[in-house]
């Protein structure tokens, strides 16, 4: 074989090979070949930088699955760094659970929202269904706590009844409010009061919003509010004329108390203003007097219950007591 003949045969077998490989002259090209061939990939993940194999990421039928295969287009710099226009935060958590198939997750709920949004992106099922679990996990142990909101303001607790889609029970305790001194049972009767609202508290939690006001100007006064307005209040406060001065003496109406509780409950769902809800709430009670506010056209009335008010009374046994009016 000559010379010519040779190099002739070896230029044609150069020609053949450089036809039969993919030539990428510019980034489109490189971006439509996606990762087809490739054993180890690198990811920039809004300038997080991971290093993984195309095995790990195609372990679910996922958006980065149809990235290695091609069947999603990507950008490819020039150093052959995948970019993936998202925040990379919670990238090596996605990451770590297609390579074991579980990780532990945050337990703030605001993180644990972040890392869902991420699984769901990326459609990682698995990833979604596990976060999905665990904020579920952390709704039940919240509806199983007793959270009481403590007013601070008149506007506070304007705004906290008129969002507020359950019916309210408020408790306002003010011992130090009180210019005489209390009868002996007094104190007795505001912690039996106190004791009452902690276990109506237990029993109706999820269905009643309990709230305690320290500021108001009452010493003890339950109020009852359904659909943003108040429907009743009991007083458990009176003036006692005892021997040579007044005194403040606080009640424990407890029977009063927790049927008006149970009152509120037609409230519950909105069902108190459909038919009959009005009526079932017509409750009167013989050992306590009523005053109802007046109302005029379509204006509905408030059941204020004070139990003894202004009162003449005596505490000290039969024989021993002296009554003195104002």
């Amino acid at each position: 074989m000559s010379a010519e003949a040779s190099v002739g045969s070896h230029a044609a077998d150069s020609a053949q090979s450089a036809s039969s490989q993919p030539a990428f002259h510019n980034s489109d090209e490189l971006r439509n070949r996606g990762l087809l061939g490739s054993k180890y990939v690198k990811l920039n993940v809004g300038g997080s930088l991971h290093y993984t194999t195309v095995q790990t990421l195609s372990k679910e039928d996922s958006l980065l699955r149809s990235i290695c295969n091609g069947g999603t287009e990507v950008s490819i710099d020039s150093e052959g760094w995948v970019i993936l226009d998202r925040c990379g935060r919670h990238f090596g958590l996605v990451l770590n659970f297609l390579r074991d198939g579980s990780v532990p997750l945050p337990e703030d709920h605001k993180e644990l929202d972040e890392v869902l949004k991420e699984a769901q992106y990326y459609r990682v099922q698995g990833l979604s269904q596990l976060c999905i679990s665990a904020m579920q996990k952390q709704k039940d142990v919240f509806e199983t706590v007793c959270r009481i909101p403590m007013i601070t303001s008149a506007k506070e607790e304007q705004k906290i009844m008129a969002s507020c889609r359950k019916p309210v029970v408020k408790l306002q305790n003010n011992r130090g409010n009180n210019k005489y001194s209390y009868t002996s049972n007094s104190d007795d009767n505001l912690l039996k009061n106190i004791e009452l609202f902690d276990k109506l508290v237990l029993r109706f939690n999820g269905r009643v919003l309990f709230v305690k006001d320290v500021l108001g100007d009452e010493i003890c006064c339950w109020s009852f509010y359904g659909e943003g307005r108040k429907i009743a209040e009991v007083c458990c406060t009176s003036i006692v004329y005892a021997t040579e001065k007044k005194q403040t003496k606080v009640e424990f109406p407890e029977a009063r108390i927790f049927e008006e509780t149970l009152n509120i409950l037609i409230y519950e769902n909105g069902r108190g203003s459909g038919p009959g809800g009005l009526h079932l709430l017509d409750a009167r009670g013989s050992g306590a007097s009523l005053d109802e506010e007046g109302a005029t056209g379509g204006e509905r009335r408030v059941r204020r219950i004070h139990v003894r008010r202004h009162i003449m009374h005596d505490e000290r046994g039969p024989g021993q007591q002296t009554v003195y009016k104002d």
